[in-house]
């Protein structure tokens, strides 16, 4: 997509690295960095940043972060999509939105050669290795050259957390803090000069990959999602969340538009608690689904929080085993990369797991139970290690958020060393998720001569000759001996003597603790807590969307 909004303060070379100042006069400038918070309401540095002179409102477009391996063209898409959209809000301020392709210090660099950078704004973001390390030098940037970088938090996320005992009160407390409103205007920089088109996807280099289902991206597109989760959509979101057939329509779909910040945890949070607060005065049967829903939805709206808190406190968690009792016990073998292959284009023979791996290819987005089922899948029946499938799935998720991401990742694979070991029954997941067969005929065509239910053990019907390892595949394995075989090797890495005690450091450092949460915006009490923050599960989410069943360990 290509986006030419921007006017710059520089003219800019075809490469976007040699900037030229316009003047050289040097004047106060405050410049708020614009990264995965892609709105101008509720945006604390833009609103602080205003009040203090002109704004640069900047958005820096960094080929070597979209080239990370848990990045896709997808994702850049919907980033751009956003933009734009941001863009046109800023115009509406009086100032439009600056761009610069490459490097921000670059870009910082060659502008305070012309303007006193008087303070540069951004929230803080719990992003992938490269974005932590990136921001380490933006850090030392602007210590060496005597400039104030105020971060604001925009989520639940605390820096240098101690402990985590009272987080969730402090989310409750967060949420519940006014909404910024937008400037009522923004001083603009007037001599700003030139024009920039943006990459495309293409541009940089990213593979080619556009969803045909894709969400489309933008703030208007998140305020509608949003309202029609909250008046129409979200009634059956408890009991339709689990299955891919229903999950669609009940689940919020707001997991793109959180990620890259086009609409704020704080609206969610607060839209949601006055539409529980309107359902509770309505009162009658007529909305006992509603309410029950919305207090599920807001617990999985502090649990967002939580699975990013853990990787704020432990980056390591993208790269390394949460547990080292863990480390070594999946070893690269020759099989993996077929195997790796067949998981990635729905070809393991599962029908119902490659059936949800097309459909993620299609619309990058699929709901939580299925995500766990797939990352489980690869992790369990196929014993792959975790990194590699993970690294698929992020470039897969439209909503991708790597504070979330990552620890889910793991969970599922059974190395954090606190979670309960979940090793889901692929085929026994499509007879309950899908049980007349409809999503997996839907997704895989090769099977249509299989009727109903039967396609989820297309070896056992009489048309399996003419179908398996011709238009479709056999199983790769065995599900239900690579299930034992699984949950053996995982259950014997527990067996060592200092296993206990570095899992209780890891759950005190990053467990839940059971309680807390308020789910309509006012203080918790032994009563109001969510079903979940009472069964202290950490079974939750990639997107918001989880199944308030508990699956036992292993099902066969």
């Amino acid at each position: 997509m290509d986006f030419v909004p921007t006017k710059s303060a520089f003219s800019s070379t075809a490469d976007g690295t040699k900037l030229v100042a316009k003047e050289t006069k040097r004047k106060k400038l405050q410049v708020v960095w614009f990264k995965r918070d892609l709105r101008v309401t509720d945006h604390h540095p833009l609103q602080s940043a205003a009040t203090r002179g002109p704004v640069l409102p900047l958005l820096v477009i960094e080929p070597e972060l979209w080239n990370q391996p848990d990045m896709s063209a997808r994702q850049y898409s919907f980033f751009m999509e956003c933009a734009a959209e941001l863009d046109e809000s800023l115009a509406k301020l009086g100032q439009r939105l600056v761009s610069h392709i490459g490097d921000i210090i670059e870009y910082l660099n060659n502008i305070k050669h012309a303007y006193e950078i008087e303070g540069l704004w951004s929230h803080e973001e719990t992003g992938n290795d490269w974005t932590f390390k990136r921001d380490l030098r933006v850090a030392a940037w602007c210590r060496q050259n005597g400039i104030v970088w105020t971060e604001t938090r925009q989520d639940g996320v605390i820096r240098r957390l101690a402990s985590r005992n009272g987080w969730a009160g402090k989310w409750d407390k967060l949420m519940a803090e006014p909404i910024n409103d937008a400037p009522l205007r923004l001083i603009p920089v007037n001599d700003l000069a030139g024009t920039t088109t943006l990459p495309t996807a293409a541009d940089l280099k990213l593979a080619h990959d556009h969803p045909p289902q894709r969400q489309p991206g933008g703030r208007s597109n998140a305020l509608t999602t949003l309202t029609t989760f909250l008046t129409a959509r979200g009634e059956h979101y408890r009991s339709g969340m689990s299955s891919p057939m229903t999950a669609e329509e009940a689940c919020s779909r707001l997991s793109p538009y959180l990620a890259w910040g086009a609409v704020s945890m704080r609206e969610v949070a607060q839209t949601t608690w006055q539409r529980q607060r309107e359902l509770k005065q309505i009162g009658g049967r007529p909305v006992g689904k509603w309410r029950a829903s919305l207090v599920s939805f807001t617990g999985r709206l502090h649990w967002h929080c939580h699975f990013m808190q853990k990787l704020e406190d432990e980056p390591s968690i993208e790269f390394r085993n949460l547990h080292a009792a863990y480390n070594g016990l999946r070893t690269a073998e020759e099989k993996d990369q077929s195997r790796l292959n067949a998981w990635q284009n729905g070809e393991t023979g599962l029908p119902f797991v490659d059936a949800c791996m097309r459909y993620l290819a299609a619309t990058g987005w699929i709901n939580f139970r299925m995500r766990a089922m797939l990352m489980a899948t690869a992790s369990y029946h196929l014993w792959l290690d975790w990194r590699a499938p993970g690294l698929h799935l992020a470039r897969q998720f439209t909503d991708y958020e790597p504070g979330i991401h990552w620890p889910q990742v793991q969970m599922q694979s059974g190395t954090t060393g606190i979670n309960t070991v979940r090793i889901y029954n692929p085929v026994k997941q499509g007879y309950d998720q899908d049980p007349d067969g409809s999503f997996v005929h839907q997704w895989i065509p090769e099977l249509a001569a299989i009727p109903g239910s039967a396609v989820h053990e297309p070896w056992k019907s009489p048309a399996a000759a003419s179908i398996l390892d011709k238009s479709y595949p056999m199983p790769i394995i065995d599900h239900l001996q690579a299930a034992r075989d699984a949950r053996q090797k995982i259950y014997g890495a527990r067996k060592g003597g200092d296993f206990r005690k570095t899992a209780d450091a890891i759950q005190s450092k990053h467990g839940s603790r059971k309680s807390g949460m308020s789910v309509t915006g006012r203080k918790s009490t032994k009563n109001n807590r969510t079903d979940t923050a009472r069964r202290g599960s950490d079974q939750l989410t990639l997107d918001l969307e989880q199944t308030t069943a508990v699956p036992s360990e292993v099902e066969q």
